[in-house]
């Protein structure tokens, strides 16, 4: 119910000057434990050993498959724009929402 009350006011956001930036990340780790999921956003760069954490992000397993959700639909509709991301040493294929593998005992 709070939800459809925060959709119909609009949330409002603020963007602190040293955050508007960003971080440039271009590898990421992602944990979980029963309660918590982590994304650590790290910068790798070439000739050196170590990767350096520049943001971690902990989020609750709903809002983690929410994440998930929202990433998907961004990356159909940048494809839709734009044409299909192209992964290196990666077979090509059509995205789907929640087309994930499935695990095997």
């Amino acid at each position: 119910m709070n939800e459809n009350k925060n959709e119909q006011q609009g949330l409002q956001l603020e963007l602190p000057q040293d955050v508007a930036q960003g971080e440039y990340a271009n590898f990421a780790i992602i944990t979980h434990s029963s309660s918590d999921f982590i994304v650590d956003f790290a910068r790798v760069m070439p000739g050196l050993p170590k990767a350096q954490v520049k943001s971690r992000v902990i989020l609750a397993p709903e809002h983690a498959k929410r994440l998930l959700g929202a990433l998907q639909e961004n990356i159909m509709r940048y494809e839709k724009e734009f044409g299909p991301i192209r992964i290196p040493n990666q077979e090509p294929r059509t995205a789907k929402p929640f087309d994930l593998p499935q695990g095997e005992a």
